[in-house]
């Protein structure tokens, strides 16, 4: 038989994926959904939900099973997509799945004391987590990261400052990277440091666009003692470790910004369908079809494309430039989606509380968060002929 008349399988939509969808649709519709207006106004997620995630083996997806995981990454970026595609607002993924950017070093490492201590019981929902990387002065620029952690006896003390910190406010423990030696991004190494540690503490949660029911916070390190045991991996070599999750991180805000973007096609096309104007429904305007049009295709082509990239990455390879054009291409069109579904709403749009309204506002992270559509740009010239 010609291959060309095979059908391709599709990866996202298996037997088993198909069920995990029907899942998460009916933890999102229990746990999440009747909620989402209070934890916008608390700016923050309770525990419980955490809890609940664990018990479902949400939170191990994607994370070996030697730890507690279970799955491919592809599990957990469908439960993401999932999650928006029912209504999730992003700021509720960012701090339940807090831990997908938290433990990657961690689970690496695999000494059983950090396993047991740390890994196990973020994955069961028992226990918060958050990775300390960003810095007031140094944003998105890992290398002029300027916490230290100087050798003391058999441990470390640490000193410095972090800003930016997704579910800081909470976090039972961060991994925080600080910089033991040198300068640039050599001499960079990894710590668990314990919440309730003297001398580190939650100086402000900060406020934000977007992102609400996600607590932010910027946090101080005063003289923290670190056991030696706490060291994630070897001494110096921090930076490679954050490069090495960077792919998976930037790869699952495509996938969450592409959900974000089908999820208001879909609004707009109920509301078009339902609202109406000069005598009939705004379904019958040719210039709004046309908008939809647009929308549709934006996101359709956004999807594909990083849908395959990341099935490529889940077969193991080395994808650095294509991760990049992938976020860059998802936020484009995200941003460009969520306008125009907050213009096809008109007022209804504007109005705090209508959902539309806050993707419009939690979808600005996007191309921030992750490294910055600049950067990106920056990434991808560097695998160009340039020279």
């Amino acid at each position: 038989m010609n291959t060309t008349d095979t059908p391709r399988t599709d990866r996202w939509n298996t037997p088993e994926r198909t069920a995990l969808r029907e899942t998460v649709r009916a933890f999102a519709d229990r746990e999440i959904l009747p909620h989402v207006d209070r934890w916008e106004d608390e700016g923050r997620l309770p525990r419980d939900l955490h809890r609940a995630a664990g018990r479902l083996g949400l939170l191990g997806l994607g994370l070996p099973e030697s730890v507690g995981g279970a799955g491919e990454m592809l599990d957990q970026l469908v439960v993401s997509e999932e999650a928006v595609l029912a209504g999730v607002p992003t700021g509720v993924l960012a701090s339940l799945f807090t831990h997908t950017i938290a433990l990657p070093a961690l689970v690496a490492d695999g000494r059983e004391h950090l396993v047991r201590d740390y890994v196990r019981p973020a994955l069961e929902g028992e226990s918060i987590c958050s990775l300390g990387i960003t810095e007031p002065g140094a944003g998105s620029d890992v290398a002029g990261l300027r916490t230290r952690a100087v050798r003391d006896g058999h441990g470390w003390v640490l000193n410095g400052s972090k800003t930016f910190i997704t579910s800081g406010c909470r976090a039972d423990f961060v991994t925080v990277a600080a910089r033991t030696s040198d300068t640039g991004h050599e001499g960079i190494s990894l710590f668990v440091v314990e919440r309730g540690t003297p001398g580190f503490t939650v100086t402000r949660a900060l406020d934000k666009m977007g992102w609400h029911s996600s607590d932010t916070a910027e946090l101080s390190l005063v003289d923290v003692r670190v056991p030696a045991d706490r060291l994630v991996g070897e001494v110096d070599r921090g930076f490679y470790q954050i490069m090495d999750q960077f792919a998976s991180e930037r790869i699952g805000l495509s996938v969450q910004a592409c959900a974000v973007a089908r999820r208001c096609v879909d609004l707009s096309l109920e509301w078009v369908r339902e609202r109406e104007a000069f005598g009939g429904p705004l379904a019958r305007r040719q210039v709004l079809r046309h908008r939809l049009v647009e929308m549709h295709r934006r996101t359709e082509v956004a999807t594909a494309y990083v849908r395959g990239i990341a099935e490529r990455l889940q077969d193991g390879e080395p994808l650095i430039a294509e991760v990049a054009m992938a976020k860059n291409t998802a936020t484009e069109a995200m941003d460009r989606v969520v306008d125009d579904a907050v213009q096809l709403y008109g007022g209804m749009g504007f109005m705090r509380g209508t959902e539309v309204e806050r993707h419009y506002r939690d979808a600005r992270v996007f191309s921030i968060g992750g490294g910055t559509y600049e950067i990106m740009n920056e990434v991808i010239a560097k695998f160009l002929p340039l020279r």
